[in-house]
Parts: C-alpha cells; sequence; structure tokens
C-alpha cells in the first residue's frame, strides 16, 4: 500500500480550477489525497466498494459509467489509479474521457507497469508464492485474466487519443525498472475521440444480423 500511494500522490500533485471526475473510483479510498472540493464527480459500478466510505459525503455524482457523465467538456481534471490495465474496452473509455475535458483539462492515470520486468518479479516473488500456499493455485492466471493492458498498450492509446502525454515511473524512470508509472494527457484529437464515440454508439443500437 506504501508503495502504491506513489501514484495517488503523482496524481494529487496536479491541481486544475474546476470538477473533476475520478474513473473506476472503488472504495474512494484516493479522496485522501485530494484537497477539500465540492465538485469530486466519480464513476464506480459497484456499489458496495464505497457505499461505506467515510468519504462519501464529499462526492458530487455517483455514475455506474462514464457514458452517464456530461459531455459538455466538464473536467478540469480526469483521473484514473489502478483502474486502466483492467479495462476491456480501454480505447473507448479513454475516447469519452477525451471527450469530457475542459479545453485544458488533463487526463491522469496511475498504473502497475505491467509486462515490465521489476513488476513481474515483484508479484511472483511476493504475492504469487504466498497465494498458491494459501490455494494451491497458480496467480499468474488470475494476472492474465485481470490485467489485460500492459503498461506499453496503455501509453499507445493515450499518445492516439491525445497530442502530449507525460510519464514518470517509480522507482526508477525505465519501464522495466519500475512498479508503477504515471501517465499524463493532454491536448485531446476531439476527430479520433469522437469516431471511436460513434463507433461505440453504432455497435450498441445496431444489433448484429442474422448469419
Amino acid at each position: 500500500m506504501k508503495l502504491e500511494s506513489w501514484m495517488h500522490l503523482q496524481v494529487a500533485r496536479v491541481q486544475r480550477d474546476g470538477p473533476v471526475l475520478e474513473l473506476g473510483a472503488g472504495t474512494l479510498n484516493h479522496l485522501a489525497f485530494e484537497p477539500s472540493s465540492s465538485e469530486y464527480d466519480v464513476v464506480e459500478p459497484f456499489e458496495s466498494l464505497w457505499r461505506d466510505s467515510p468519504h462519501i459525503h464529499r462526492v458530487r455524482r455517483l455514475y455506474a459509467a462514464i457514458d452517464e457523465a456530461p459531455t459538455a467538456r466538464a473536467y478540469a481534471r480526469i483521473f484514473s489509479i489502478a483502474v486502466l490495465e483492467h479495462l476491456t474496452d480501454l480505447p473507448v473509455v479513454v475516447a469519452m474521457c477525451g471527450l469530457r475535458l475542459q479545453p485544458d483539462g488533463i487526463f491522469q492515470a496511475g498504473i502497475p507497469t505491467e509486462a515490465g520486468f521489476l513488476w513481474g518479479a515483484a508479484w511472483r516473488t511476493t504475492t504469487g508464492p504466498a497465494y498458491r500456499l494459501r490455494t494451491g493455485l497458480p496467480y499468474a492466471a488470475i494476472m492474465r485474466h485481470e490485467h489485460v493492458n500492459s503498461a506499453s498498450e496503455i501509453a499507445r492509446v493515450l499518445k492516439y487519443f491525445f497530442e502530449r502525454v507525460l510519464t514518470r515511473r517509480f522507482p526508477l524512470p525505465y519501464y522495466h525498472a519500475s512498479f508503477y508509472t504515471y501517465l499524463e494527457a493532454s491536448g485531446p484529437r476531439l476527430d479520433r475521440c469522437e469516431a471511436f464515440r460513434l463507433a461505440r454508439t453504432e455497435s450498441v443500437e445496431s444489433p448484429p444480423k442474422d448469419a
């Protein structure tokens, strides 16, 4: 948890005037790192995670999906912590975030350096053996199921949808020598974001044709 706090601190160190949106807020634990604000919205589909959170009173609006958040370029910051590696529809979600950012807004993400040597060595020598001793099952199978996007894949998606992407890593500034990666994107390419939004809308509204 102490190592993971690096991601929270990286996200919170950059402030903007205006509303913020946290994507995949979970138990709302990131709120402890943010200054008090009356304009803090979250996306989190699992009510059981945030229902009893001591931070719930600070949340302005709760959404079950990014689609429900306002589309009028409403947010100064949209961010996520240890979320993007889990998303099977990552490009669509990033595109929808881009459409919801103010002109000078930023998209931030803290992620494990998935597929990097140090990250892989860390869970294979700590959580992995402990899980096998407890359950008799391989932890690698869970990681393959849970972490469907590598850190480099996530970075490529952000670079497709944003003009500028800043990268920081911890503890060393190298892909294979880091546990965690921080990505900060600005200048959303609205044409690309809108194209993905339309493709998503059409795929949802158009039922599959019979063979």
